[in-house]
């Protein structure tokens, strides 16, 4: 089943109508200067103000129970151990605080905001504080929601909030969602409005920007040149808002969301800004007033404090493309997600499980492997099965695999030495603990990498040929690779500029 609710599918039925003069489009991007706010708490906490923060941050947040409490056994489940995982969420709703001049000055006193959400990213921070990736998960992402079907990411909230679910719903069903997606456990969840975007920015002053290209593009306002910019925070709506006129849309959208959080936090981890305590004040007021979340932000900063801008890195959950489908007849624009290729990506963030680490290579004798081809090249399953047969590996029956960038080595807990002796056959395929198969499954991506011939014995007579498929014959001996969104990118560097 596949639904989209009422808001989400307007757009896409009339198609897109660049706004009327003077109103800003709603869209994503409202949660990224709130999460510098939260980053420059972690910094006023070790500069010994904590009462003082305290006060500031948490006169009007609104606290919901949005994490559902985890037995034991749940956290035997938690693939990064102690890191922590906070999704940070921003939409259009209006808190209650708002007030009409306020909409007003963002030039939104006509628009009745929305609950879909549009940006969702998930700040993975590691054990020790020191380092964060923050991991974008596109709006619309066309992803199984628990209990609806199949549907955009962005209206799991929505849904969530039916039946009086309320926003306590709407969180619990985003998590669940985002949660069943990446493998990941969610441990802290903050939501920011439009409202808590502009205030942050604003008080924060112009945020410098560098685009390699000119931009002008009528539907978010956004008009900059070439080279450097200054945004104030009306540009910045726009900025962070840009979907049309970019290469691939709300995937680049991503980019411009992970590069200007990761320049707002470089400003607000200046000293120009951290040993002003007016300004200060202003920014942990604008932040405290217009949030939502499950725990208490002074504790959750605190986990942040180690944190510097050059140790803040950017990803994207790895995609295959941004293809139109047909629901209930009418097309519908989609990211469809490298679902195989998510628990790569996951492995890449929180690193090799210890037992596989400690592990020795088994014999090839005493290994059964099994290959299936996600990689798009007809019969590369079987000639890969072939070659291990021919390296004196046990093989399964080859198969077929969804499309997926990444070539890996999946295995089951209790299979790390069988799992280490096929990774040494594959350099450079990601080797990945898994929870759904039964034994070690080699999983061909798109980047080629495969199983080699062995070798010609060293008394000059020649290995037997291995019969290739006959379809393969017609087949390009390598795919182009698919563009890859998971490159893990630095931003918060001087000088970087984008597209």
């Amino acid at each position: 089943m596949s639904i989209e609710p009422e808001q989400t599918t307007r757009r896409a039925r009339r198609g897109h109508v660049p706004p009327r003069h003077g109103r800003q489009k709603r869209g994503g991007g409202v949660v990224l200067p709130a999460v510098a706010g939260v980053l420059a708490m972690g910094l006023v906490l070790t500069g010994g103000y904590a009462a003082f923060a305290f006060t500031s941050l948490n006169s009007g947040v609104t606290k919901i129970d949005a994490i559902s409490p985890r037995s034991s056994d749940d956290d035997s489940d938690d693939v990064d151990g102690q890191a922590q995982n906070i999704l940070l969420v921003g939409d259009d709703h209006r808190p209650d605080n708002a007030t009409p001049e306020q909409m007003a000055e963002l030039s939104t006193e006509d628009d009745g905001g929305a609950t879909n959400t549009d940006t969702m990213i998930v700040l993975h921070i590691s054990a020790d504080g020191s380092r964060a990736t923050m991991i974008s998960f596109p709006r619309d992402s066309y992803v199984p929601i628990p209990g609806v079907g199949k549907g955009k990411l962005n209206s799991a909230f929505y849904y969530g909030t039916l039946n009086g679910g309320g926003d306590t719903g709407g969180a619990k069903l985003l998590i669940q969602t985002i949660q069943d997606l990446s493998g990941l456990t969610i441990d802290h969840y903050v939501r920011v409005s439009l409202l808590g975007f502009y205030q942050v920015v604003k008080e924060l002053g112009p945020v410098e920007v560098c685009l390699n290209n000119a931009v002008n593009d009528p539907y978010s306002g956004v008009d900059l040149p070439a080279g450097t910019s200054e945004l104030d925070a009306k540009q910045a709506l726009s900025f962070v808002r840009q979907r049309h006129g970019l290469p691939n849309g709300d995937l680049d959208r991503n980019v411009r969301q992970q590069y200007f959080l990761s320049q707002e936090a470089r400003k607000v981890l200046s000293a120009g800004t951290l040993l002003n305590p007016i300004k200060m004040n202003n920014i942990l007021s604008a932040v405290g007033g217009s949030i939502q979340t499950d725990t208490d932000l002074v504790s959750l900063a605190t986990q942040m404090r180690n944190l510097r801008p050059g140790n803040i890195q950017s990803a994207t959950i790895p995609t295959l493309g941004t293809p139109t489908i047909t629901v209930g007849g009418r097309p519908l624009s989609i990211v469809e997600i490298d679902t195989v290729g998510l628990p790569a990506f996951v492995q890449g963030l929180v690193g090799e499980p210890e037992e596989y680490t400690k592990a020795t290579a088994a014999e090839p004798a005493a290994t059964t492997a099994t290959v299936l081809n996600g990689s798009g090249t007809s019969g590369a399953a079987a000639t890969a099965t072939a070659n291990l047969t021919a390296r004196g590996f046990q093989v399964g029956t080859p198969g077929s695999s969804d499309t997926t960038q990444k070539t890996q080595v999946q295995y089951p807990a209790g299979q790390e030495a069988q799992a280490k002796a096929v990774a040494a056959l594959v350099p450079g395929a990601v080797v990945v603990r898994s929870t759904t198969v039964s034994g070690v499954t080699l999983v061909l991506g798109t980047d080629g990498i495969t199983v080699s011939a062995p070798a010609a014995p060293a008394d000059g007579t020649s290995a037997p040929a291995e019969e290739a498929p006959e379809a393969e014959a017609s087949q390009p001996a390598e795919p182009e690779p698919a563009p890859s969104s998971t490159d893990v990118k630095n931003y918060g560097e001087e000088g970087v500029c984008i597209n």
